[in-house]
């Protein structure tokens, strides 16, 4: 990477990362994605059981593998060896850790986190989970405004993770969204966080690199 870009994207993540703060997160801003797997790998204590919900980036980090190593019991439902039944019990499971772990479809330079998910599961625990809660997001996230941030989450993110999870949708095919009708379809719970939740320790940890979808 060009020496340019680097310096350009700490700047944003700092620029992102004092907006943040004032919203009531606790961020910072990691160069590399081995920078920000050492952070949140610092962060967690040994043994702590950790919630992983579908998130690519999470997983591209090496994040699972550190956690593992640390002795963590790590709860994530992308196990495809899981029942139906037992799928649903590790969903629950996932919000009762002492730490959250996911991403965000996401992020506006103003500090909200948008995201859309098609059963509401994810998104609803990085609001709501009752441990401590780390959003861990690419430079590739990050837009100028709201409407730039939900125009993201519809039109990037969701076509790339219905193409990942196989859904029969058009916008795995046009590239782009439609507001279809389709059974299929993955964007039906949109959140927007505009501050830390009451009550809880949320951590976001700004990455220069591209990361997830």
């Amino acid at each position: 990477m060009y020496e340019s870009k680097k310096k350009n994207y700490a700047h944003m993540g700092a620029s992102l990362c004092k907006t943040l703060e004032k919203r009531g997160f606790k961020a910072q801003y990691a160069a590399t994605a081995e920078d920000a797997k050492n952070i949140i790998a610092a962060l967690i204590e040994d043994g702590a059981s950790v919630g992983v919900p579908g998130t690519v980036t999470v997983r591209q980090i090496g994040l699972m593998e550190a956690l593992a190593a640390k002795g963590c019991k790590v709860v994530h439902h992308w196990d495809p060896a899981l029942t139906r039944e037992a799928r649903l019990k590790v969903l629950m499971d996932e919000m009762n850790t002492d730490w959250y772990v996911t991403s965000s479809n996401a992020v506006s330079m103003d500090g909200s986190l948008v995201n859309i998910d098609g059963t509401g599961n994810r998104v609803a625990v990085m609001s709501w989970a009752l441990g401590k809660i780390i959003y861990v997001i690419g430079v590739n996230k990050i837009t100028g405004d709201l409407e730039s941030a939900m125009d993201r989450a519809r039109n990037i993110a969701s076509p790339a993770n219905a193409i990942r999870t196989g859904a029969q949708t058009p916008c795995t095919k046009l590239g782009h969204c439609i507001d279809c009708d389709s059974p299929g379809r993955i964007c039906n719970v949109f959140t927007i966080i505009e501050r830390c939740p009451i009550g809880r320790e949320c951590h976001v940890i700004v990455v220069g690199e591209d990361l997830g979808y």
